[in-house]
């Protein structure tokens, strides 16, 4: 299988304080790979090394095999899609604006441009009508989703996404959830998301990697983790939605 991300002894020290410990991992392209732990665990450092947002203190970024060091940020994150957790549309452009920010940066021609974003809208499930509305007209699903449309927008192959679903109600969050793994078989992306719900987690990704305190402490297939670990982090983690799978179908049988 090809490696579409690699982080070689990777480490990340702020103010001589370590807040992620010397750690190799390997994302196989094609693979969507869900980063979960607990607050401080160090999950978006590592997300922010894969796309040279955040420069590693010690350690290599691999992605398709070359140091991510050796290029220059803006054309490194022309391939890289990044959701972010707070959204973070410009308020000051329209929808179509913001999705075609990249491309223009880009130098796209405008027909293009605004044939990409019927396109995309189509893709993240929204009417094209919106393209002329302002981001602030719009509920928080449909911001979300014009924010992965946005990702998008370059055609890159790698996605990146931090804590995409977390401010969305429970019935948007697990549409935009399934959506998102829609999107990810259908433009065979390699994606790697942060969420701190282990539930999502083992739901969405074919591989979970668990961190606590800036260290890898597992990267497994769901149903690997599910069956048990021996790292007591790890088994606590896991066990907890599988609690509440439990007890729902308790509910459930009366």
């Amino acid at each position: 299988m090809t490696e579409a991300i690699v982080l070689d002894q990777v480490s990340k020290t702020y103010g001589g304080r370590a807040v992620l410990a010397p750690t190799s991992l390997t994302i196989t392209k094609g693979r969507f790979v869900a980063l979960v732990g607990g607050s401080g665990a160090g999950k978006t450092t590592l997300l922010k090394l894969m796309n040279g947002l955040s420069v590693p203190s010690a350690g290599r970024v691999l992605l398709d095999g070359a140091d991510i060091a050796a290029k220059p940020g803006p054309e490194l994150r022309r391939g890289i899609g990044y959701v972010f957790q707070e959204i973070g549309l410009f308020p000051h452009m329209t929808v179509g604006q913001n999705i075609g920010v990249t491309p223009e940066l880009l130098g796209w021609p405008a027909d293009e441009i605004a044939a990409r974003t019927d396109e995309l809208l189509d893709l993240v499930a929204l009417p094209r009508e919106i393209a002329g509305r302002a981001p602030s007209q719009l509920s928080g699903g449909q911001r979300q989703r014009v924010g992965v449309a946005r990702a998008l927008a370059a055609r890159p192959a790698i996605l990146l996404m931090d804590e995409p679903f977390g401010a969305l109600d429970p019935v948007t969050r697990a549409a935009l959830a399934d959506d998102v793994r829609a999107l990810h078989e259908r433009l065979r992306l390699t994606t790697v998301m942060v969420t701190h719900d282990v539930g999502e987690a083992l739901l969405l990704a074919d591989e979970v990697v668990v961190m606590a305190n800036g260290q890898v402490l597992a990267q497994a297939p769901p149903c690997a983790l599910l069956a048990g670990h021996s790292d007591p982090v790890v088994a606590q983690l896991i066990a907890a939605p599988r609690r509440q799978a439990e007890r729902l179908a308790e509910l459930a049988r009366g």
